[in-house]
């Protein structure tokens, strides 16, 4: 559900039977790590009907260039990024909001990360941290109205960041000079930084995937 004053930007996951199908996969990828001779369970079994069930999901699933396509129909929120896509078993996901009265334009979002992205033990890897905020000054410049593809991304890694923890990821849009523009964002804990970003992107954009005229 949506908090009173924000406005959400990016896909929450519902009760849809590909979100919850896709939160089963994360769930399980999490469970399976380090499960080895752990746990009581014929993972030879399992192992088996997991492959049958991936190869009936790949002979049922339209073709990649079909799928292609319908990933980029809309012109509104996508589903399948893998940060803020409810449909991408490997995403947290993130929901990202406008902050209301944000005198920056800041987006945010708050995300608690399990043991599939460790990095160091006990924390999140830092190309996870890298993922979440480049996306999410993306976002922010879209909200800004003006946005493009990253350029460079410059992170400081203040202090590690904690799995299982509550995180907020928040970016905002610092300026526009022709093409070039400028974002900034940060990872924080509490009233902690643990990193800080700031992103160069270019006002291009790839073309979105079309079908042709005989389809």
């Amino acid at each position: 559900m949506t908090s009173p004053g924000l406005t959400e930007l990016t896909a929450r996951p519902d009760d849809s039977g590909i979100d919850t199908a896709v939160g089963a996969v994360r769930r399980l990828a999490a469970a399976l790590l380090a499960a080895g001779g752990r746990v009581d369970l014929d993972l030879d079994d399992l192992a088996r009907r997991l492959t049958a069930m991936a190869g009936e999901v790949e002979e049922l699933a339209p073709e990649l260039a079909d799928r292609m396509v319908d990933m980029w129909s809309g012109e509104g929120v996508t589903r399948h990024d893998p940060v803020t896509g409810p449909e991408n078993a490997i995403a947290p996901p993130l929901v990202l909001s406008a902050e209301p009265d944000s005198p920056d334009g800041a987006v945010s979002g708050t995300v608690n990360l399990g043991i599939s992205y460790q990095g160091p033990p006990g924390c999140v890897h830092g190309g996870i941290s890298a993922l979440l905020l480049d996306h999410t000054l993306g976002v922010a410049n879209a909200h800004a109205g003006t946005s493009g593809m990253t350029g460079t991304l410059t992170l400081r890694y203040e202090r590690p960041v904690p799995l299982h923890t509550d995180l907020v990821v928040r970016g905002w849009q610092e300026r526009v000079e022709g093409r070039k523009i400028w974002s900034h964002g940060t990872i924080t804990s509490g009233d902690e930084v643990l990193v800080r970003a700031e992103g160069l992107f270019i006002d291009k954009h790839v073309e979105r995937p079309r079908r042709g005229p005989s389809q």
